[in-house]
């Protein structure tokens, strides 16, 4: 068991209109200092073919004839979820937890998503994973309550998560579960 603290920051502007949870980032996504980073983890391709855009892929520079570092590549992803009205982030600031498992955390220490909530046009939250919907409606729904940003004015839903530890979950359904993002993050 490990003591984590998230690391960075949230990705969001004011025209971001959903805003996806995970848990807590994985060691891997640690180390790369931005969302969904371990290489076997499939949100990235599931986000390129629900908004038919790779350019959040590796891939996408491989004709470019350019090296592509891990900052180039968060940059990328950056630049893709806010052209995509897109608002990323964890439900968790810090928890103690073993490697990337979700169920062995343990003190989890809750974000502040209201700041976000209010800035933007998040209309709808999506979690990545049981375990981050879990936390969200029990750390991050009732501080929203208090503030007017509760459960009726902000639904929650809960997506399978892309981690490469769901193999179970094949591509082809995470892409369609994933579709519901695409539909309240595109402007109406």
């Amino acid at each position: 068991m490990e003591h984590v603290e998230h690391g960075f920051g949230p990705v969001w502007d004011e025209a971001s209109r959903v805003l996806i949870l995970g848990s807590m980032p994985s060691p891997k996504s640690r180390e790369m200092a931005f969302y969904y980073g371990h290489p076997r983890n499939r949100f990235w391709k599931v986000m390129a073919r629900i908004f038919d855009d790779d350019s959040c892929l590796p891939s996408a520079c491989a004709d470019c004839g350019e090296s592509m570092t891990v900052a180039d590549l968060a940059g990328r992803r950056r630049d893709f979820a806010l052209r995509h009205h897109i608002a990323l982030w964890d439900v968790l600031a810090s928890c103690d937890i073993v490697g990337a498992s979700d169920a062995s955390i343990r003190n989890p220490i809750a974000n502040d998503v209201a700041p976000i909530v209010r800035g933007s046009r998040i209309a709808h939250v999506f979690a990545t994973g049981a375990k981050a919907a879990q936390l969200y409606r029990r750390l991050c729904l009732p501080r929203l309550g208090e503030e007017g940003l509760g459960l009726t004015s902000l639904p929650v839903t809960q997506l399978p998560s892309t981690s490469p530890a769901n193999a179970s979950v094949g591509l082809p359904r995470l892409v369609e579960a994933y579709r519901a993002v695409r539909r309240y993050a595109s402007p109406r």
